[in-house]
C-alpha cells in the first residue's frame, strides 16, 4: 500500500472518530442540561480538533431565580394566573445598559486575581474599559459609551456571553 492511500485512510478513520466524539458531546450537552461545552483536542502537532456546542435554552422556569444574563429574545404572552409574580425589567432595556457587541466570554479583569477594571458605584468616563469579551482568543475592550456611575454588573467574570446581552448598568 503506498503511502497517499496508507494517510487517506487514517484521515478518514480520524474523520470518522471525530464526527463520533463531537456527536457524543452533543449528547453530553443535552443529558446534562448544559448550555455550551467547548473540547480543544491535540492529536500531534499539526493535527487538532477545537470544537464548540452551544444552545438555547428556549423558557427558564417560573420558579428560578432571574439569570445574570440573558440574550435579547422574543416578548412572551403573559400568563393568565394572578398568583404569578410580575416578572422583573429586562436589564437589556434599561437607559443605561451596555450591551455585548460579539458572542465571547467576559472578563471583569484585565487577568485572573487582577483587579476588576469597575466596581459598582465606580465613576467611569466615556470610553473608559468596562471589562473584556474574548472571542476567537481576541481580547475586545468593552468601553462605556457614556461617562456616569456604574449602576449594575450584570455578567460573572468567566461566563459566556451573547450578542447583544446586558453586560452593566452605566448611569
Amino acid at each position: 500500500m503506498s503511502d497517499d492511500s496508507t494517510k487517506a485512510g487514517q484521515e478518514k478513520r480520524h474523520h470518522e472518530g471525530d464526527v463520533a466524539f463531537i456527536q457524543a458531546l452533543a449528547e453530553l450537552l443535552n443529558r446534562n442540561d448544559l448550555t455550551e461545552l467547548t473540547v480543544k483536542r491535540e492529536y500531534d502537532e499539526n493535527d487538532r480538533l477545537t470544537v464548540s456546542l452551544s444552545k438555547q435554552i428556549r423558557q427558564a422556569p417560573a420558579v428560578q431565580a432571574a439569570p445574570v444574563f440573558a440574550a435579547p429574545s422574543a416578548p412572551a404572552a403573559a400568563p393568565a394566573a394572578a398568583a404569578v409574580p410580575a416578572p422583573q425589567e429586562d436589564p437589556a432595556n434599561l437607559p443605561g445598559a451596555v450591551t455585548s457587541p460579539m458572542v465571547g466570554t467576559a472578563y471583569l479583569a484585565p487577568e485572573p486575581g487582577a483587579t476588576p477594571f469597575v466596581t459598582i458605584g465606580q465613576q467611569v468616563k466615556e470610553g473608559d474599559t468596562l471589562l473584556i469579551v474574548e472571542a476567537m482568543k481576541t481580547m475586545n475592550h468593552i468601553p462605556s459609551p457614556r461617562a456616569g456611575t456604574v449602576k449594575r454588573i450584570l455578567v460573572d467574570d468567566g461566563s459566556p456571553v451573547e450578542f447583544g446581552a446586558p453586560l452593566m448598568v452605566v448611569e
